[in-house]
């Protein structure tokens, strides 16, 4: 039976691609296939085509206003879902409407909306649950799913059969339009959404498409059908609106005759008996290769020996200006030299915590401390944190940050002697920490990832030899910031001389497969060469690449309500002045970054001035007048919860006489020793 093009694609399920279709009725201008700006634009009655997969190329956005607006998935916005408010009734419907995968986008939430029983155990109303995989079977088929907010964990499965009265859960995480037509988006529903995220201005052909739009979108998909004909090796892009009817002729048509076309991702999800064989490079295509890629394809014939993942480093030059981003292979062959590591707060300083090796640091910020049994924090004080794991503790499968954890300071040194004392520091300290590196050593790529605590700093201090150029030798610094799995082929040419790790996510070639190989499998290795990778790039990997690794547990946050200061005893005036152990001295006048309720008061005979402690020392750094940076006095003070000390004259100026005479010598004490 005949139907139109656009009701096809509504009504196909990709999972059953690919399908054989033969034109009906069309419009159509010379020849067989008139193409236009890279898309087909009519087709003639009788041609057949196979439909290999269907993709959204852009949405049709309706704002509040009825105004009507083509986006494409290229869009680099960012976009909030909006929980569709239309129910599910069955398991199936859900099964069939979205993609379930175990990606991460690729794992719904919803809600249940009535008590269902179940043998594996009990799913109370309002209970929110998370779809990990699907199954299907001959007579049916269910869903694997993870019951939110329940310890221990409970996981179970629901039939396709199951009904009920399921309902979108809220999303609070931001996408993409590429993300979303791929992952977020179901089977013949619309889509609303929000813009969280304007591009930057340097994308001039994006920056003003919705720049005078606000409020939710509804984004309705538009579909393109990508497939291939008997008489042309290339691939055909169909408008799914093309006024033309066909007929599914897949149960009597032999799909193999047709030409097969394959991008790199397709045949990376080939079952493993589908290798080796012989593919050519397409002739209708115009690529740019890599200088390693080119000779390789240069024969036009290559052998596909199978597919497999690399192990991949990904790592950041160190640079404050313009940050390059590479992924270095497994199998390079330089030489590394430490370089210090920077640990803005304690919480990063006990996560860098290593069975192999103690941390020495030196403690760039002040840190005054009002806690009971925490120590207090000068810049230049210095700190080894000794071997072992991090303090975070396990209960439950469930990672919890301890409060604080104990490391050794360095009080004194004498006689080439250190003596070190027990501390605890709070984790919560917004301070800095620069690491001392006293290694000399030399190390692989492998030995940095298997020995320290990623992220790591280091620079190259030999450089691959078998390389012809060595982009990492000239760089100043490299933050090698994780492992990870990147997808790859290994491709030979035909005399099997030279064989290469062709990466398919960065690679863009389409192959035409001609036949198995008849060679014995291979299964060595091939040559890989570092990658320099563009910005967009590199955040789609870090997004994606390590989305099933546990993320570590948040830093805890500075408590509300710290403990109150111990009791002051009553002096007088002339005695708190002349005291060493004052607490108006210039030893105590430090900022505590993250207290922001902490303030002082410095006051006369007369007018009362309040000055929060950060402005008071940076106007002091700066050589202002108290005067000029006084603040007005809160009206009612009885009222006031803050802990004010207060200064009379003479004692200001012995601040200002303090300060005025202090040299500039922060750091020196624990001046960080560069052996690289």
């Amino acid at each position: 039976m005949a139907t139109t093009l656009q009701e096809f694609t509504q009504f196909v399920d990709p999972k059953t691609f690919p399908r054989v279709l033969q034109i009906q009725s069309g419009i159509y201008y010379q020849g067989c296939v008139y193409e236009m700006f890279g898309r087909e634009c009519s087709l003639s009655t009788g041609d057949l085509l196979k439909i290999i997969d269907i993709t959204i190329t852009r949405f049709t956005a309706q704002s509040s206003s009825n105004t009507q607006i083509d986006i494409p998935v290229e869009y680099p916005g960012l976009f909030k879902l909006v929980s569709d408010s239309q129910p599910y009734r069955s398991i199936q419907e859900i099964a069939v409407s979205l993609k379930i995968s175990s990606h991460r986008l690729g794992q719904p939430v919803f809600l249940s909306c009535q008590d269902i029983e179940l043998p594996q155990g009990f799913i109370r109303e309002r209970d929110s649950f998370r779809i990990t995989g699907v199954s299907h079977e001959l007579d049916a088929g269910h869903v694997q799913c993870e019951l939110l907010l329940r310890e221990p964990k409970f996981c179970f499965s629901l039939s396709f059969s199951q009904q009920g009265h399921f309902i979108e859960c809220d999303d609070d995480q931001f996408y993409t339009l590429k993300e979303v037509a791929e992952w977020k988006i179901s089977k013949g529903r619309k889509r609303t959404v929000t813009e969280v995220k304007a591009p930057a201005k340097k994308d001039f052909f994006f920056s003003g498409l919705l720049e005078n739009v606000s409020g939710e979108l509804i984004l309705t998909p538009v579909y393109e059908l990508k497939a291939v004909t008997s008489l042309s090796e290339k691939f055909l892009l169909i408008p799914s609106n093309l006024d033309v009817e066909v007929v599914d002729i897949t149960e009597e048509f032999d799909c193999d005759s047709f030409v097969q076309p394959l991008s790199l991702l397709d045949v990376l999800k080939r079952p493993p008996e589908f290798f080796p064989v012989v593919a050519k490079l397409s002739s209708e295509s115009h690529f740019k290769l890599s200088a390693e890629l080119e000779s390789l394809f240069h024969s036009k014939q290559v052998i596909v020996h199978h597919a497999f993942y690399a192990k991949r480093i990904l790592a950041s030059e160190m640079c404050r200006e313009s940050t390059r981003h590479f992924l270095i292979p497994g199998s390079y062959n330089g030489r590394f030299k430490r370089r210090p590591r920077q640990f803005p707060t304690a919480y990063d300083l006990e996560r860098a915590r290593s069975e192999t090796e103690q941390i020495r640091v030196v403690a760039t910020r002040e840190f005054e401390s009002v806690y009971s049994g925490l120590a207090s924090v000068q810049a230049g004080d210095e700190f080894i944190v000794t071997k072992g794991k991090s303090c975070a503790l396990s209960r439950n499968g469930i990672e919890k940050a301890a409060d604080n954890f104990e490391c050794l300071k360095v009080a004194e040194k004498n006689h080439g002697t250190e003596v070190k004392e027990p501390v605890c520091l709070p984790m919560c300290l917004e301070g800095g920490f620069m690491e001392l590196v006293r290694d000399k050593r030399q190390y692989t790529i492998a030995e940095i990832c298997r020995w320290f605590p990623l992220p790591f700093n280091v620079k190259v201090s030999v450089r691959d030899l078998s390389l012809k150029v060595d982009v990492l030798a000239g760089l100043p610094g490299l933050h090698i910031e994780e492992e990870i799995s990147d997808p790859c082929l290994l491709v030979s040419n035909l005399d099997l001389s030279e064989f290469r790790e062709v990466p398919v996510n960065r690679t863009d070639l389409i192959l035409n497969v001609k036949q198995r190989w008849a060679g014995e499998n291979l299964t060595c290795s091939g040559m890989s060469a570092i990658e320099e990778i563009s910005e967009d790039c590199y955040y789609t990997l870090r997004r994606y690449a390590v989305a099933t690794v546990t993320p570590p547990p948040r830093p805890p946050k500075k408590p509300k309500h710290p403990p109150p200061r111990p009791p002051k005893m009553f002096t007088s005036r002339s005695e708190s002045a002349n005291s060493e152990n004052s607490s108006c001295s210039p030893k105590t006048l430090c900022v505590e970054p993250f207290k922001q309720d902490d303030f002082m008061q410095c006051s006369d005979s007369s007018s009362p001035v309040t000055l929060p402690k950060p402005t008071l020392q940076k106007a002091l750094a700066k050589g202002r007048s108290l005067d000029d940076i006084s603040i007005e006095n809160n009206k009612d003070e009885d009222n006031d919860v803050h802990d004010y000390e207060y200064i009379d004259e003479d004692q200001l100026d012995n601040i200002r006489r303090a300060y005025q005479e202090q040299p500039i010598n922060m750091g020196v004490k624990g001046k960080p020793s560069n052996t690289i």
